[in-house]
């Protein structure tokens, strides 16, 4: 599976379901506003079980703007080091959307979402389990109907 780079704009959007990025195929750079001193602990918790594949990155210095072209320059480097992953912004600032058009026009795999639950690799997780989980009632329907008991059978007596 093709690496997921998350890129939190955390000055803009403080996620509460980190946890569904605890992926082997993710990796989060978490984007702390130069005034920002506090994360709460369920939400670093879950980034440090991530290991090596999470980090958090301090903005510089505090000012318009300033956390944003951080994150861009991060995107533009990873996009040099690994052209061929998926990069997602997490961020309610559409700011980031001309940037985003632009790289797709280069044929790269950028995308913004206001939410982690909207991330599309989980969206298209999510429909596919709910799909298995709709196969699978249907199979179990099916081999209930297979195997009921004859009519003859009684609960309780058994064969007459």
């Amino acid at each position: 599976m093709q690496t997921n780079y998350i890129l939190i704009d955390y000055e803009n959007v403080q996620p509460t379901d980190i946890q569904l990025l605890d992926q082997e195929h993710v990796r989060v750079m978490v984007f702390l506003g130069a005034n920002q001193s506090k994360v709460p602990f369920e939400f670093a918790a879950a980034l440090q079980r991530m290991g090596e594949r999470a980090e958090y990155i301090k903005g510089a210095s505090a000012g318009s703007n300033a956390l944003d072209f951080h994150i861009t320059f991060y995107l533009g480097r990873l996009i040099t080091q690994v052209p061929d992953a998926f990069f997602h912004i997490i961020s309610n600032d559409s700011g980031y959307d001309p940037l985003i058009e632009h790289l797709r026009a280069k044929k790269l795999h950028v995308s913004r979402s206001r939410t982690i639950n909207d991330l599309p690799f989980l969206r298209v997780a999510a429909a596919s389990s709910a799909a298995t989980a709709r196969r699978n009632r249907a199979s179990d329907r099916a081999l209930r109907a297979r195997v009921r008991p004859h009519a003859d059978f009684h609960p309780r007596l058994g064969h007459r």
